[in-house]
């Protein structure tokens, strides 16, 4: 599950426990309605800082479920659930990418798959380097990923070589590499020092007091390819005080 605490300006989206944090549709439904919520409450100057307890931030769909719930055995059930995860969470990423405030993930343990997808959906990502990996497991277990997988890592990893790694050969990449390779914004010591680096960010960020919608609409069309795939519509706003 996760929980949504608000201190001043910055809300605290935060993945609760000591286990992996898979995506599946209890921990998505809870995922949307914290980010309703934050939504639902912001003003000028607010900002979402999401992180994760344990030693994962996340590590993707769970299979787990999509197995269990297949009770007949056959992997055409496990193949429905899974395809019903990977649509549950698609609402996710345009949430974040919809948010009216600037978002940061403080990524303070593994993010694998969805996980490290959810991580990429922010607009900072900030990353520990004393533990934890980036890794798309996909070509591994044997699937292919969904259109909104690839439209977000095109937008997101601007260097070919650093896509190609990470999609085609399964890279396990730690916090300093990701910085080199584009993916993440800075390595920091420890998870703590990464929380803390995300706060200082999330008040420098703060204090400008931007416009949420205006802020939105910006980065809809920073990013048109992802935002085209998951059907959200850029639209203009100039503030009626210019």
């Amino acid at each position: 599950m996760c929980t949504l605490e608000k201190r001043g300006n910055i809300f605290f989206l935060t993945l609760t426990g000591d286990d992996d944090h898979r995506l599946n549709p209890t921990l998505i439904a809870s995922l949307r309605s914290a980010l309703s919520e934050a939504k639902s409450q912001s003003t000028r100057g607010s900002v979402l800082i999401t992180t994760g307890q344990g030693k994962f931030f996340s590590n993707g769909f769970d299979l787990k479920w999509a197995q269990a719930e297949a009770t007949d055995g056959s992997p055409s059930g496990f193949i429905q659930r899974l395809r019903h995860m990977v649509e549950l969470f698609r609402p996710v990423v345009a949430d974040l990418l919809s948010l009216p405030m600037p978002t940061i993930a403080a990524v303070t343990g593994h993010a694998a798959a969805a996980g490290f997808l959810l991580a990429m959906s922010h607009d900072y990502f900030l990353m520990t380097s004393d533990r934890g990996v980036l890794y798309m497991s996909e070509i591994d277990i044997g699937m292919t990923f969904p259109d909104y997988f690839m439209a977000l890592m095109r937008s997101k990893v601007a260097s070919a070589a650093a896509r190609r790694d990470v999609l085609l050969r399964a890279t396990k990449v730690k916090a300093v590499a990701a910085v080199g390779m584009g993916i993440v914004d800075s390595a920091h010591d420890s998870g703590e020092k990464a929380v803390e680096a995300a706060v200082r960010l999330g008040g420098e960020l703060s204090k400008r007091k931007w416009d949420g919608q205006v802020y939105a609409e910006i980065r809809k069309a920073l990013y048109p390819e992802i935002c085209g795939v998951l059907g959200l519509a850029h639209k203009e706003v100039v503030l009626s005080r210019l």
